[in-house]
């Protein structure tokens, strides 16, 4: 068959051979890890180099694959750690026993490879919000990811009048990133902001000093996280960025939309936006 052009119709064709599915790795490139730390027995937290054409906003997430013994690729979604601007990439991960991605990116070390799909994802991005007033950023173990993706952004310093981080964790030794977090108030990009941050740790399983010991649930019914930092929620100011475990996220929302918060959705623009970190 032809066209009025004349030309061949390729699906009528005898010819035509119907092209393959892509492989998987055609979405993904294959980077190398440049730095793998062990923080404790089930926290890690590895760079990896950047290809030069992978863009993302502070606070979404990437997925990232490892070959398996079989020779296929297991993938997982981990958000950024590191900046926007950073010419490598940065991961927290909790490994699982028995899981099928996190024991096998244990075993990873200096030199390794490991794929990065080519696109970004996630809307848990502060440009959802109006830039401005107070940013609350609530989070439970590694959940606190996207955040400090968040947190190395200069410009969401100079935006917002007070930038809440509560960081919530079962035991003292999880609260990998504390000194990380305090550190950057006195960082040359952000020290002329650097009053602005409220860091608050929060151990649930033990007393630590200067961390409270209630679920982050209970600080935001009863007022306690709003006394701890001196900001109260507000409807008209706060914007609220929530990553942690789906019952966490529950629990959460409807203590939040009690207080006159309303989650932020396409068509009716609000206070409060989620990400499942499990």
């Amino acid at each position: 068959m032809t066209d009025a052009g004349g030309e061949r119709d390729a699906k009528t064709s005898s010819t035509f051979r119907p092209r393959p599915p892509p492989s998987p790795t055609e979405k993904a490139t294959l980077e190398r890890i440049t730095a793998m730390g062990r923080l404790t027995d089930s926290l890690i937290t590895f760079r990896t180099t950047r290809h030069r054409s992978f863009r993302f906003k502070p606070g979404q997430f990437a997925r990232l694959g490892v070959a398996t013994e079989s020779g296929g690729i297991v993938w997982r979604a981990y958000s950024m750690v590191s900046a926007d601007y950073d010419e490598h990439l940065e991961f927290f991960s909790i490994v699982i026993p028995d899981g099928a991605f996190t024991t096998r990116l244990a075993r990873l070390d200096v030199g390794d490879s490991i794929w990065v799909e080519k696109q970004a994802y996630g809307f848990l991005t502060v440009d959802r919000f109006a830039l401005d007033g107070d940013l609350w950023l609530l989070a439970s173990g590694t959940g606190v990811a996207p955040f400090l993706s968040i947190l190395r952004d200069p410009s969401i310093w100079e935006r917002f009048d007070n930038i809440v981080l509560a960081y919530s964790v079962r035991q003292a030794q999880d609260l990998v990133y504390h000194e990380e977090i305090e550190a950057l108030a006195r960082d040359e990009l952000f020290a002329p902001h650097g009053s602005k941050l409220r860091f608050v740790p929060v151990v649930t399983r033990e007393k630590a000093a200067g961390a409270l010991d209630r679920r982050l649930t209970d600080l935001c019914s009863d007022g306690a996280l709003e006394a701890a930092v001196g900001v109260p929620f507000d409807a008209a100011r706060s914007r609220v960025l929530i990553c942690g475990n789906p019952q966490m996220l529950d629990d959460l929302r409807e203590v939040l939309t009690r207080r006159g918060l309303k989650p932020d959705r396409s068509r009716e623009p609000g206070n409060l936006a989620f990400e499942n970190y499990w």
